[in-house]
């Protein structure tokens, strides 16, 4: 959970009343927060540099306070004051309307193909006549970077950039041009530099070191500029010094360039509406119990119709409002959840397990007793465990990738229970033989047909490693199993397996096992190549089937 990090007495202030700590500790636990920690800047200092670090700091009380990640209208001062203010009744619901300037037409950012290709996705807004003071200017630049590592994934999906519009001229346009074609005066530096240049500057910057990466190996580098040519922004990496804003911006420019339009949208609405209350015309406001509990929690609501039915109307805060169950959890909040009576529920229902999963508890017990221990592996894989280690091309396994891998371990969800049995084995070579090892779980393939683009099925595999292969023991297993299935060894109705090749297998040492007119599985001795890729060295067999036509 995200901690946004406030000064006590500014939240106070804001909430025009003074608490004690139990009693904000409270409201925070009613409103569905959690108060950390109580500290201060000196106290934070001492404890991560030492008391001689912390002599000057200031001692004024902090107050850090845990936020659920989705809240993202919850994580600056701003946000945090108003969502308790609504949900004590202290102020009515607020209603954010979009104003066009008073002579003239709004701004414009154009987005040309070429910046489509690194950076597709621009929006931007004008927070017009607003005042800062410190405290306003800092909370604005945190809610930034907080909002950089939340929802924008390190500025991986979306880039903020603010600007002092006074600074500037419109239309606005948002590009792309090869790194030795830009140059610009980069935020807090003296002199100009090309993007090239700028790349080697930050690569030792402690802060954006980290966001190199995500347009440095590209032939184009996005790049913003207003009418004149002037540089606004190199998104995700740097603004220019020439729009930087200060304590005495009236009109500010925010863009959001990045990869997800939808975030960034939810990250553009959550900076104009929080900051919008410092504008010269901030936001409008607007003046049955479940309705009125809704609107404690921003969620504007009015009873319509016959008096069932409620109207919701979601505000651009209140991005994390995806389903109605959402809005029913808030409206649990507001009641309170000490408050809800337990009661015995009015209707039985009778519980059931699901068919798949009471056929695989079954399996398992009986493979047990059949002289297999049941391994349980990750279902996140490497692609060569998957591919090269079974003398496969990554392509032909309709593998789901995983987009930011964080460790070459885990960079596909398997396609075969096979290589994480292999992997266990290998682990435990030291272990009296036989090995006899079995795992019932699901794999994942890519499948066009669903929904989500890939869909899973539940296997079943038994490896079996000695000195010998012991093929007849695998075989036997399989017979098992399809005695308790009670799926006879026949061709018409029953299984039957029938020689093929396969490239984790031996050559003739292999065969597909058909059950019930469909292909399920193979099973066979496993390769000399697949044995040694694995660390191990002795044969193997092995047996790999899909359990869910006997459901």
């Amino acid at each position: 959970m995200p901690t946004v990090t406030v000064k006590r007495d500014l939240l106070f202030e804001a909430l025009g009343r003074a608490y004690t700590d139990e009693e904000f500790d409270e409201l925070c636990f009613e409103f569905g927060l959690e108060l950390d920690e109580i500290t201060s800047e000196k106290a934070i200092i001492s404890k991560e540099q030492g008391d001689g670090k912390a002599e000057g700091a200031s001692d004024t009380v902090l107050y850090k306070i845990d936020v659920p990640a989705n809240r993202y209208d919850l994580l600056c001062l701003e946000g945090l004051v108003r969502g308790l203010q609504v949900f004590k009744e202290r102020i009515n619901l607020p209603r954010y309307e979009k104003i066009m300037p008073a002579k003239g037409e709004g701004q414009r950012l154009i987005i040309t193909e070429e910046a489509a290709q690194v950076r597709p996705h621009a929006v931007a807004a004008v927070l017009r006549n607003i005042t800062f003071t410190k405290e306003r200017y800092n909370s604005f630049i945190d809610l930034q970077e907080k909002l950089h590592q939340n929802i924008c994934r390190k500025r991986a999906l979306v880039a903020i950039g603010t600007h002092d519009l006074d600074t500037v001229t419109g239309p606005f346009t948002f590009t792309a041009k090869a790194p030795s074609e830009i140059k610009f005066k980069p935020l807090n530096q003296s002199q100009e530099y090309t993007a090239s240049q700028l790349m080697d500057l930050y690569r030792t910057d402690s802060h954006l070191r980290h966001y190199l990466h995500l347009i440095e190996n590209k032939p184009l580098y996005p790049i913003i500029y207003d009418s004149n040519g002037v540089v606004l922004s190199m998104p995700p990496i740097i603004n220019g010094e020439h729009t930087k804003i200060s304590l005495n911006s009236r009109n500010v420019f925010i863009e959001c360039t990045g990869t997800d339009i939808t975030k960034a949208k939810i990250v553009l609405d959550i900076l104009v509406t929080m900051f919008s209350e410092y504008c010269e015309k901030p936001f409008s406001e607007t003046p049955s119990n479940l309705a009125k509990l809704l609107t404690r929690m921003c969620l504007k609501s009015h009873v319509t119709g016959n008096g069932n039915n409620i109207e919701i109307e979601i505000p651009p805060t209140r991005a994390d409002i995806i389903h109605a169950c959402d809005i029913v959890e808030d409206a649990a909040i507001a009641y309170g959840y000490n408050n809800i009576q337990m009661t015995i529920p009015k209707t039985y229902t009778i519980a059931n397990q699901l068919p798949l999963n009471k056929l695989t508890e079954l399996l398992r017990l009986d493979l047990a007793a059949a002289g297999f221990t049941e391994a349980l592996t990750f279902a996140l894989c490497s692609q060569e465990d998957i591919a090269d280690k079974l003398g496969m091309d990554i392509s032909e396994t309709k593998a789901v990738h995983i987009a930011n891998p964080k460790t070459a371990e885990f960079q596909v969800a398997r396609t075969s229970l096979l290589p994480g049995l292999l992997k266990t084995i290998a682990a435990n070579r030291k272990m009296p033989l036989p090995l006899k090892l079995f795992e019932i779980s699901d794999i994942v393939v890519k499948d066009a047909s669903t929904d989500v683009g890939a869909r899973n099925y539940r296997h079943l595999c038994a490896l079996y490693y000695n000195k010998t292969p012991g093929f007849e023991i695998i075989h036997g297993l399989l017979d098992r199993v399809m005695q308790l299935l009670e799926v006879p060894p026949n061709q018409e109705n029953g299984y039957m397996i029938k020689a093929t090749e396969g490239s984790a297998f031996f050559p003739g040492r292999c065969a597909e096992i058909i059950a019930k007119g469909q292909s399920i599985g193979k099973l066979g001795v496993l390769h000399p190549d697949v044995i040694t890729k694995f660390e191990l060295t002795m044969p193997c067999s092995a047996l790999e089937i899909n359990i869910e036509p006997f459901v």
